[in-house]
């Protein structure tokens, strides 16, 4: 691997787990190099000055802690939020290119699929399905 760069990574697009969401629902996608603050201070004026009722947070990889770091910000500042969690698997591909092409070949490219864990977090004013798998009351 040491001849192959990274040339570009996509994601799948999946849709949210979560069955009967407004049209409207804020989502938040939080990526590795996010600033909290800067989710944070968008999330808390959706909920506050726009009066969203329900918000969701979802990030993949290694922006799963930083998504869970948001949620219980965003739990402790604002107060009975009901919470559901789901967790699951996203498929990225990285496309990978030869640095060092064999002379009048053409360029060798290489596409890895990665499975990483993704987390989707349901946060809501009004009262949820107790009975959710993932279902944590205010």
């Amino acid at each position: 691997m040491e001849n192959f760069r990274k040339v570009r990574t996509s994601e799948e697009e999946s849709p949210l787990p979560f069955p009967n969401l407004p049209p409207d629902v804020v989502e938040m996608k939080v990526k590795e190099g996010s600033k909290i603050r800067n989710l944070m201070n968008f999330a808390m004026a959706q909920m506050e000055l726009k009066g969203s009722r329900q918000i969701v947070f979802s990030g993949c990889g290694r922006a799963v802690t930083k998504t869970i770091t948001c949620v219980e910000i965003m739990k402790r500042k604002l107060g009975g939020l009901h919470q559901v969690t789901k967790v699951r698997y996203k498929t990225l591909l990285e496309v990978w290119e030869n640095q060092d092409p064999l002379p009048g070949g053409p360029a060798q490219n290489l596409t890895v699929h990665k499975n990483v864990p993704s987390i989707c977090i349901l946060l809501s004013r009004d009262p949820l399905d107790p009975n959710q798998t993932g279902y944590q009351p205010p």
